[in-house]
């Protein structure tokens, strides 16, 4: 019993290890992708709203998963793993059109902020884009606290007995993991000061937009107890609005 036990214990340190592994080395690629798209697109190092927006999304990419490990654990784990089983087709649709935008986006700001400066905004904009990155950050967190079924892709998970969440942000829309994301390429956007990547953020809407009203009707149909909490929690994205 005691080597049972001894084997047990070695296995889940060896698989936190490599999980801790996987995390770092994920770390390691989007530093890489974020300071070679944005420094590399603005074609120097001497950028005040890059260095700023940067300090911002790696800061934010390194404390989100801690909070959420320890308050909601298995759920960052369940995040890592991009296409689970069972995602639906139109999700697949939408990763297929999203993922190539959000992954220009920072060279897209450097080139047309700094290198070329096709439309840059004022430095004001700064501000309302650091106000729009603490909301947008304040959402997504409380989402993943809130509910342990935040996956990256739309699926009703049977094996986790998926439930509804009606509590904390869900009290007030129906898909606030969504309303923090976009905020968050707006403010992105702002804090880069860069028109053409506010564009991108609009088009990121857009698709976030699809995305409820597909993720919305899948919800309806195969989710227990979803039609009811529809009834009373009544927005989808904007309060009063949709």
């Amino acid at each position: 019993m005691v080597n049972t036990q001894n084997a047990d214990e070695r296995e889940k340190l060896e698989m936190s290890a490599e999980q801790r592994l996987k995390r770092a080395g994920t770390g390691i690629l989007v530093i890489a992708w974020w300071c070679g798209a944005l420094f590399g697109g603005a074609g120097t190092l001497s950028w005040v709203r890059g260095w700023i927006c940067t300090v911002l999304y790696l800061g934010g990419t390194i404390v989100v998963p801690v909070v959420i490990i320890k308050v909601n654990p298995g759920l960052q784990e369940r995040r890592e793993a991009r296409i689970h089983s069972g995602t639906k087709a139109f999700d697949k649709t939408f990763l297929c059109a999203f993922l190539p935008l959000a992954i220009a986006l920072p060279a897209v700001a450097g080139l047309d902020s700094v290198r070329f400066a096709l439309c840059p905004m004022p430095f004001w904009t700064l501000y309302p884009g650091l106000g729009l990155f603490v909301v947008s950050t304040a959402i997504i967190v409380w989402v993943m606290v809130s509910n342990p079924h935040a996956e990256t892709t739309v699926r009703i998970q049977d094996e986790r007995g998926h439930a509804v969440i009606s509590g904390g942000p869900y009290r007030f829309v129906r898909h606030p993991m969504y309303v923090g994301l976009i905020l968050l390429y707006f403010s992105q956007a702002l804090i880069l000061g860069s028109t053409l990547a506010l564009l991108i953020a609009v088009v990121v809407a857009v698709l976030f937009f699809w995305r409820t009203g597909m993720e919305d009707r899948v919800l309806r149909n195969e989710l227990p107890g979803y039609e009811e909490y529809s009834g009373f929690t009544r927005f989808r994205l904007i309060p009063g609005v949709w």
